[in-house]
């Protein structure tokens, strides 16, 4: 196992030879969620907010050879950023007045890669990626009891939630509107930052510990921005969940704990395949005050080159 498979592998996954069973997810062949949006709730797409993308946004100028030919793109393969940068990340999450009121800096307790990303650095060669990682001082407060809402929301390009790391989540898109996860050189814990220095994963992070496997359900991760939670990949009886098996926003009626109680509610699930986490939001949402009001309704900072054509001067600058 080389060290990008290593470094990647943050949600336990079955790797399988024949034709996929339920449960099961080839880290070789993921199939790249490119085309997969949605003007409303549709089962393993993201409902986003934004309608329109720019094919030519900022984004990473090459591919490397992870991806397939078939439309699939082999995780194991995928090219990481260097270094290993630590952080002094700050997070409370406190129940106060009925509402959990959550406080940081958003970053996150685990390590990064370093940027601006070297030119001696492999990943130079696809993404340019110029940021460095700066601290957001952000609060937001959710509600204790989330509900579901009439009918689910759009997500927006940006913050969805935040994580037990500290650490802020996008959803699965790039500037682009293409998948994320397939693109985007990422360091070996699933992020990068964007154009202000906010650091953030689209997906599940491969250094946030969870204590899932095959007898025993996956740990909480994070709140979305309705309340609701993030799990891992391993459902109440261990078994492995993927996009399938969830409803429409990435998620499903179940059994869980929450706030030290056993309670039947619904919570969304961090799986590896497309759309990652959140596909629509299935309560209602609130705004964090911090995480950059420009990055949540998707607006990019400036024009990029497309994939195969040379970055401007400077790099780009990512989602």
């Amino acid at each position: 196992m080389n060290r990008n498979t290593r470094a990647l592998m943050g949600i336990i996954i079955l790797l399988c030879p024949s034709p996929l069973l339920a449960h099961e997810v080839d880290l070789t062949k993921l199939p790249v969620g490119d085309g997969r949006i949605s003007s409303s709730p549709t089962k393993g797409s993201i409902y986003a907010c934004q309608a329109r993308f720019n094919p030519n946004a900022p984004g990473a100028h090459q591919t490397g050879d992870w991806m397939n030919a078939d439309g699939t793109f082999d995780l194991t393969k995928k090219v990481t950023v260097d270094g290993e940068v630590f952080h002094v990340s700050d997070f409370s999450a406190v129940i106060v007045d009925g509402k959990r009121k959550i406080t940081g800096n958003a970053l996150p307790s685990h390590p990064t890669g370093q940027f601006p990303i070297s030119p001696n650095d492999e990943a130079f060669n696809y993404d340019r990626n110029p940021g460095s990682i700066n601290a957001h001082r952000f609060e937001v407060e959710l509600p204790v009891d989330p509900q579901m809402a009439e009918a689910p929301s759009c997500v927006p390009m940006g913050a969805i939630g935040i994580m037990l790391t500290g650490g802020v989540l996008f959803n699965a898109l790039d500037a682009r509107g293409d998948d994320a996860l397939a693109h985007e050189i990422l360091d070996k814990c699933g992020g990068h930052p964007q154009q202000t220095g906010l650091y953030h994963t689209h997906g599940k992070s491969p250094c946030q510990e969870d204590k899932g496997n095959d007898t025993q359900a996956s740990d909480l991760l994070g709140y979305a921005f309705d309340g609701f939670g993030i799990f891992g990949p391993h459902d109440l009886d261990g078994a492995i969940v993927t996009s399938a098996d969830l409803d429409e926003c990435h998620g499903h009626v179940g059994e869980i704990e929450w706030d030290g109680k056993i309670v039947t509610m619904y919570h969304y699930h961090a799986t590896a395949d497309y759309p990652y986490t959140l596909g629509c939001f299935r309560g209602t949402a609130v705004k964090a005050k911090g995480l950059n009001e420009r990055m949540a309704i998707g607006i990019p900072a400036a024009r990029g080159p497309k994939r195969g054509q040379r970055p401007p001067p400077g790099g780009r600058r990512p989602f």
